[in-house]
């Protein structure tokens, strides 16, 4: 009995560590929430919110059938969260493996003579193509990176150094060719989608969209 009871302690203690851990999670995504809730602009925070209350509450849910199966001698909850713990393992497995596969490909092409790189959309995997190309979600990612301070004016300089958003996102292509501020001859859509507004710049342009996907990728997501 003695080394049975011993590792039920163990298991309470580890899952009463894992739901006090749980609780800070759910509180920033309820936080976040109410932060773009009262905000009139999409911001990272609405791209983050829902994951964290997932994990949040997950967490809760399986370390409390931990702690109560445990503590409690309640067989059931301990078959319960030994069998929560094994989905969540296979599904963690699942979107790292799903993750590695959507970020796949990318990283860009130096341009001569610049000290940055430029992105195409057709570099990166066909799921995140299209997922930037749904205007319920790669508006949400530009206001995020924009809302980071990443687009800014001086980083459409021919010599600055910038990121991969902004190096998508603030200035046309290189290659594009201006005639008193107008594009002539045939070129790349990018360069017609320009405009030096602060507002407009290049944010609907696909360089744009392969800059936050560049940084999609880059972020392992």
């Amino acid at each position: 009995m003695y080394p049975y009871r011993m590792s039920n302690v163990m298991i309470g203690y580890l899952n009463l560590a894992t739901l006090l851990a749980s609780l800070p999670i759910i509180g920033a995504g309820l936080w976040l929430a109410r932060g773009s809730s009262s905000s009139s602009s999409t911001t990272c925070s609405s791209i983050l919110q829902t994951p964290l209350l997932a994990v949040g509450f997950a967490a809760l849910l399986v370390s409390l059938a931990g702690f109560v199966g445990a503590c409690f001698h309640v067989a059931w909850a301990l078959r319960l969260y030994l069998a929560a713990v094994a989905l969540l393992v296979a599904f963690l497995l699942g979107l790292t493996a799903f993750g590695f596969a959507v970020t796949a490909g990318g990283g860009g092409a130096q341009v001569y003579g610049r000290p940055y790189r430029e992105y195409r959309v057709t570099d990166y995997s066909a799921w995140l193509q299209k997922r930037m190309q749904d205007d319920r979600y790669f508006p949400a990612a530009a206001a995020s990176a924009s809302a980071s301070g990443a687009f800014v004016l001086v980083l459409a300089a021919s010599n600055a150094r910038c990121g991969c958003e902004q190096s998508g996102c603030c200035k046309p292509p290189t290659a594009c060719q201006y005639s008193g501020g107008m594009p002539v001859g045939a070129q790349d859509e990018d360069c017609y989608r320009w405009n030096n507004a602060p507002d407009i710049l290049c944010y609907r342009c696909d360089s744009c969209r392969a800059g936050v996907m560049e940084q999609v990728a880059m972020m392992g997501w």
